[in-house]
């Protein structure tokens, strides 16, 4: 039991680093043709995460790696559950990628126009959709006892699930915006920062109305009143998030990104660990739920591939601090001379 919960928070964390980093990715994208007032400014956004935001994509793959080595049973039920919004998601992850490459390759502004396009919806439907599919996850599949869903994509946009992915979309884009008012300057920078600012009341809310709605429609709080002390996951994230906004204020938006971090992670994990043991519970029937015991490879799989994880996930995480560090500077416009830019 100690393995399969081991990989369980590997698991949530996993995920959570994904979406610690990848979300700022998302939340410029979906920026980009409303902050960007001319090319040079939307080039400037692009260059801001041109350097990471493929290595940040790694994450995804290393969670899904996981699920489906570890929880072999959870990945085949997730992909035959959210087959139709996790293929959404891969086509539009898809088209954010071809539309940076692509969308300096001609020099017309319309040509432009439409990968600004593609960026956008290639960056807000996964935020949107990653939320969505994981508020449902919190509040229960429709899956009978042999792991086969019961239901359809629309199934999916109920109420609570279209909350989390509001409130994934907002800190995503938030996120971003506080990665611009580090990474940038001038004109942009303010219009950014002000961006996040404008968003922080709406994504406060959103968030308090999330955290009300989990009450009634799921049992995420079960864990934490059984062991109070994890509500103190709650209030580090609340915590974090009320940081945004006073490091903000400070005019201090590396730390006010840090604390948008902390508010991501703490959001994954506050449903994680109100989750476990269930890795995909049921709506039907408690019992044909998939757990971290029930749907776990052999204990000799999971014992070799600790060994591979202690090994490889901190090199991965030493290499990525560097490439941070290595790009740390903010993006001019003479940056945009180089050939490697976008």
């Amino acid at each position: 039991m100690t393995l399969q919960t081991t990989w369980f928070f590997l698991w949530g964390l996993l995920w959570a680093i994904f979406f610690m980093t990848d979300g700022f990715d998302f939340g410029v994208g979906t920026l980009l043709p409303f902050l960007g007032k001319t090319d040079a400014e939307k080039r400037i956004m692009i260059n801001a995460i041109g350097p990471v935001w493929d290595g940040n994509e790694v994450w995804l793959i290393t969670a899904g790696g996981v699920t489906f080595a570890a929880f072999p049973t959870v990945y085949a039920v997730m992909f035959s559950s959210l087959y139709s919004a996790l293929m959404l998601i891969l086509f539009a992850l898809i088209l954010r990628g071809v539309s940076f490459e692509f969308r300096g390759k001609v020099e017309s502004a319309a040509w432009r126009n439409v990968w600004d396009t593609c960026s956008f919806v290639g960056s807000a439907a996964p935020a949107l959709l990653f939320g969505v599919a994981f508020a449902n996850i919190f509040k229960g599949i429709p899956i009978d006892q042999h792991g086969v869903y019961q239901g359809n994509l629309l199934t999916l946009l109920n109420p609570y699930g279209l909350c989390g992915g509001v409130l994934f979309l907002l800190l995503f884009i938030q996120h971003g915006a506080l990665w611009l008012g580090i990474k940038t300057e001038g004109d942009l920078q303010r219009r950014a920062v002000q961006t996040a600012a404008r968003l922080w009341p709406v994504t406060t809310g959103i968030a308090v109305i999330f955290l009300v709605f989990s009450k009634f429609a799921t049992h995420l709080y079960d864990n934490y009143l059984a062991h109070p002390l994890l509500f103190l996951v709650i209030l580090v994230t609340v915590a974090a998030l009320l940081g945004i906004r006073f490091f903000m204020g400070q005019g201090q938006y590396g730390k006010a990104w840090i604390a948008s971090a902390t508010t991501i992670v703490g959001a994954t994990f506050f449903g994680v660990i109100g989750l476990f043991p269930n890795l995909f519970p049921s709506s039907i029937n408690p019992a044909f739920s998939l757990t971290a015991f029930n749907a776990s490879s052999s204990p000799l799989t999971l014992t070799i591939m600790l060994g591979v994880v202690a090994v490889f996930i901190p090199i991965v995480l030493i290499y990525q601090v560097w490439s941070y560090r290595l790009f740390a500077s903010k993006i001019t416009s003479e940056d945009l001379d180089y050939d490697e830019a976008y």
